[in-house]
């Protein structure tokens, strides 16, 4: 019933296995950007600046009120239309596809990662913030040394589970011509008619992935277990 054969017989493996390599380029750039990301809004939020606060919900706001995708299209087709000629032709010279995805998923999950990471530093005691203040500290330094690198792990858990939809999110990216997984998928599909066959393999690959993050997750959910004696 199942036959992938063409794969090899038709040198489409090459180009399956580019698809992978670019959704997992795509996954950890992007990852990574949105946890800087995620903690700049959780330090901006943690001041006691109104207009900072203002700023960071109206940012979390908007990415977690409007879909993935139309942020997607609005960074690839609405923002290069936003900046001067020359900035404008050189941004569209190259492969900005995987730029523009890279930045949308960044921004979209660092705001959701923000929210974890806000949960996790308001479980801290505040008199950690000032017991670090009292030794001479800043309030960034405070913050920086003390309160954030706690709350980072009681967040961590729901970090990975964003990791874990970052990942699943990234086959959005076809939609604005990323060679991501789904959309060397799709051309081999096209290619062979082999729709089945070829989008179980796709599917296949995909669990592997998300499987592999939630072993990583269990993983640190234990370790943060042992490590408070649960």
């Amino acid at each position: 019933m199942f036959d992938f054969s063409f794969l090899l017989d038709d040198g489409y493996l090459p180009l399956l296995y580019h698809g992978v390599l670019t959704t997992l380029q795509l996954f950890v750039v992007s990852g990574l950007f949105a946890i800087v990301v995620a903690v700049a809004l959780a330090t901006l939020r943690a001041m006691p600046v109104k207009a900072c606060k203002a700023f960071v919900i109206a940012f979390v706001e908007y990415h977690r009120n409007v879909p993935m995708l139309v942020q997607l299209l609005v960074w690839y087709f609405g923002v290069p239309q936003l900046l001067p000629a020359p900035l404008f032709h050189w941004v569209n010279a190259g492969n900005t596809e995987f730029f523009f995805a890279t930045i949308a998923l960044a921004l979209n999950y660092g705001a959701f990662m923000s929210e974890d990471l806000r949960s996790g530093l308001r479980t801290i005691p505040y008199t950690q913030h000032e017991a670090a203040c009292s030794i001479g500290l800043t309030y960034l330094q405070a913050f920086r040394y003390v309160v954030l690198p706690q709350g980072m792990r009681v967040a961590l858990p729901g970090l990975l589970n964003q990791a874990l939809r970052l990942f699943k999110d990234s086959s959005l990216a076809m939609a604005i011509g990323v060679h991501e997984l789904l959309y060397n998928t799709r051309q081999i599909d096209n290619l062979t008619f082999r729709t089945f066959d070829i989008f179980l393999v796709a599917t296949v690959l995909y669990l592997i992935g998300t499987l592999t993050l939630m072993a990583l997750s269990d993983h640190f959910a234990k370790r943060r277990t042992t490590a408070l004696g649960v």
